[in-house]
């Protein structure tokens, strides 16, 4: 992997994640295909709305399909038939929310799973091991994630863990081969919960061990968005500036702009797809809730300004109409816009980066997203 900064805005960025899938641009946002699909999009619908990358989950793949099946098909890849790159969570959220099912030890995580109750061991070696057979181009260390609130103590404690875990996480994957014709990268990532002293700490101890690049995890679980904010800016002062950083499930268009202005480069988030499915739509103008009987004989798109499938063909009216009578075709259209509001969000962020003006980008967006959004009679 290569990571080419071309554009800075203030502390925003711009920039080329270079993989053997190929190129995508940063500021990025991946959409979550969790057990290798991206809920109601097929691969070309993702192309098409401009998505460059996508998130996978190491847990859910690793009970589902399974590391045999996957790597009998070539890994995740030709299993999905996505040729793009693929970035994998190591799963650490996902075991660590079983909070009455696992049982958190030096050595790794035992659980049991959320499908049969069957019991199950993550360790760091394994996590690698898992991610080699799924193929992804960029996999992430086995971490905890502390939840909110934390008690110093238990975050210090807990940070300790999750950096001698990314030791052994980088010792594995510099003593294995991928499996695949392609290269793979790991990313450390820095935990902490809202403490800047252990924050602080964490990244300093992670950036000499030099990984590819970095996530800020255990953030967006509850705690003030301020404090999320003051977090994010404690790490990216340490993080090297060569390398890129991906803060780890967030979040709404307001908090991407935010991130985006204190220099993260990489983001994912369920908030698209699952918010779409759920009948919200994210727009230029603000949020709309289709449902509404407001919109029942509103003949105008989604959004008059967006270039996507959805709006291109068809109205709130229908739109609203299929969600009302539960038709599948309702949470393809809602992903599918919202999908390609996110990617249009991080595409003309980069455009305002390469311009020097992303503060005046992100303040005029702000202000947009706060207004109520308008009727077509």
């Amino acid at each position: 992997m290569q990571f080419v900064l071309e554009n800075t805005s203030g502390t925003a960025r711009s920039g080329r994640i270079i993989t053997d899938h190929g190129v995508f641009q940063t500021p990025a946002f991946m959409p979550i295909g969790t057990q290798g699909s991206v809920k109601a999009m097929t691969p070309q619908s993702l192309e098409e709305i401009g998505a460059e990358i996508i998130l996978s989950n190491t847990y859910h793949l690793y009970l589902r399909p399974g590391v045999e099946i996957l790597h009998n098909a070539g890994g995740l890849h030709k299993f999905m038939n996505w040729s793009h790159p693929i970035l994998t969570d190591s799963g650490g959220y996902q075991v660590f929310s079983l909070a009455d099912l696992r049982k958190i030890e030096e050595e790794g995580v035992q659980f049991r799973s959320h499908l049969d109750g069957s019991l199950h061991k993550f360790t760091p070696e394994s996590v690698v091991d898992i991610q080699r057979y799924i193929g992804s181009d960029i996999m992430m260390v086995l971490d905890e994630c502390t939840p909110f609130p934390c008690e110093k103590e238990y975050a210090a404690k807990s940070n300790e863990m999750t950096l001698r875990w990314a030791e052994r996480c980088q010792n594995r994957f510099r003593s294995s081969k991928a499996l695949y014709n392609h290269s793979q990268t790991l990313f450390g990532i820095v935990q902490g919960s809202i403490y800047p002293e252990i924050r602080e700490h964490s990244a300093r101890v992670l950036a000499e061990m030099d990984f590819e690049g970095y996530a800020i995890g255990g953030l967006a679980v509850g705690e003030p968005i301020d404090e999320m904010y003051e977090m994010v800016e404690v790490c990216n002062n340490i993080l090297p500036q060569t390398k890129p950083r991906y803060l780890m499930g967030v979040g709404t268009p307001q908090n991407l702009l935010e991130a985006i202005d204190r220099g993260v480069d990489m983001f994912d988030c369920v908030l698209p797809t699952r918010n779409g499915r759920n009948a919200q739509f994210f727009s230029k103008n603000g949020t709309l809730n289709i449902t509404n009987a407001r919109y029942k004989d509103d003949f105008s798109p989604v959004d008059n300004d967006c270039g996507c499938y959805t709006c291109k063909n068809f109205t709130r009216a229908y739109i609203r109409h299929l969600f009302m009578v539960r038709e599948i075709l309702a949470l393809q259209l809602a992903t599918i816009h919202n999908l390609y509001y996110y990617q249009w969000l991080m595409r003309f962020s980069r455009q305002a980066i390469r311009e020097g003006r992303f503060d005046v980008w992100k303040q005029y967006q702000l202000r947009t997203l706060q207004q109520e959004v308008q009727i077509t009679v």
